[in-house]
């Protein structure tokens, strides 16, 4: 797969989107028609042998769409980091505004969200990522966060593990069956850990480099996947981005809506939709563990304004980010990790705390809102260049 990536060429960059909402199904693929259900149900129905305590709060489903609409252009999630951070002069007040209070948030320790504030330049470009490449950068070694919490992902796209009393729930499934099996089921194996405990899947938003290995543990070891109802729709109506190195969207299988609840074992994690990104993408929250302390954890799930440009959609991202600070402030968050190392530096901070010391994945409650606030204001800068 990797010596096959770097052949490949990219396809054109096109990018029309897909924001149309429906109801979900459970796990059975009947399709019931019926208005969206909010309520939480415990799920029965495993394809794994042995039971387990898993269950997720879901929506039942309108019919589906006959085919999948997909496109022909590569597109990675996260190639903005690749990006120069060098803005044009000519700035309105408003917008210089946005951009000054995104610097004084980022400090000297957020620098790397800063570029998200690139596209307020007029005549910034957004480079064509080399998908190829990024899959075939060398996967870091994976590593312990948490007593609960470990990274099993690569250099470009991260993935996640949180351990339960009863299995395993992973975040996001990197790009493809190879990754899955190299990087993530071979990482977990390193770790002690045993892939086939994984019961769970939550994939943050519906792009290839996050759902491209569900289906390797879907059909391996018969893993539940999570998504939010609106991406599931849109994988299965128009797909936002495709590219052959990409996996197949996973069949539909649990939807979960805005304040539901997926539940494994001991763990229980928080659903909190932040549409932008995807306009379905989950953001989950969630409690991490070292000795006897405990924390709250944000996962944000969708960063790069990768959806042209569409007010609509960014005003989204701009209320999702604020409304996430106030959440996360409620809930005394102090840890904020990414499914993109480059934002959050996790392979950095996995090397230093293996050398000792306080774990730096524990970042404090203001740093967490400094890190939503960063977010928020290069957001709202691009939205007042594109009204400018």
């Amino acid at each position: 797969m990797r010596e096959r990536a770097a052949r490949l060429e990219r396809q054109p960059d096109d990018l029309p989107l897909a924001e149309r909402r429906s109801n979900i199904h459970s796990g059975d693929r009947t399709h019931p028609e019926q208005a969206a259900v909010r309520e939480t149900k415990t799920m029965s129905l495993f394809r794994q042998s042995t039971p387990t305590s898993f269950s997720a709060e879901e929506v039942s489903s309108a019919s589906l769409a006959s085919r999948r609409a997909l496109l022909k252009m590569g597109c990675a999630c996260c190639f903005a980091l690749a990006a120069p951070y060098a803005l044009a002069d000519a700035m309105t007040p408003e917008v210089e505004r946005h951009l000054a209070a995104a610097k004084q948030a980022a400090g000297t320790d957020l620098e790397a969200l800063l570029v998200l504030g690139r596209s307020a330049d007029p005549n910034f470009k957004a480079p064509t990522p080399d998908l190829a490449k990024l899959i075939a950068l060398s996967a870091p070694p994976p590593g312990k966060a948490f007593d609960n919490l470990y990274f099993v992902g690569g250099k470009w796209v991260s993935a996640w593990a949180l351990t339960t009393s009863d299995g395993i729930i992973l975040f996001d499934a990197m790009n493809n069956d190879d990754d899955a099996e190299r990087t993530i089921e071979q990482g977990l194996k390193t770790l002690g850990l045993d892939p086939s405990h994984v019961k769970t899947i939550i994939v943050t938003h519906g792009h290839g480099d996050h759902y491209g290995g569900a289906g390797h543990f879907a059909r391996k070891y018969g893993s539940r996947v999570v998504l939010s109802e609106t991406d599931w729709t849109m994988m299965e109506t128009k797909l936002e981005f495709d590219h052959p190195l990409w996996g197949r969207p996973p069949k539909r299988d649990v939807g979960v809506a805005d304040g539901g609840k997926v539940r494994l074992g001991d763990a229980t994690v928080d659903i909190l939709i932040t549409p932008g990104h995807t306009m379905g993408t989950i953001s989950p929250i969630f409690e991490v563990r070292s000795g006897s302390q405990k924390h709250r954890a944000l996962l944000w799930g969708g960063t790069a304004f990768n959806f042209g440009r569409n007010p609509d959609r960014l005003q989204a991202y701009v209320d999702a980010t604020a409304r996430a600070r106030e959440i996360a402030r409620q809930q005394g968050v102090d840890v904020f990790i990414s499914n993109h190392s480059g934002y959050d530096g996790s392979v950095e901070k996995l090397a230093a705390l293996a050398s000792g010391g306080a774990n730096p994945f524990v970042l404090g409650a203001a740093t967490v809102e400094r890190a939503l606030t960063v977010m928020n204001e290069c957001a709202q800068a691009v939205l007042t260049s594109w009204k400018a």
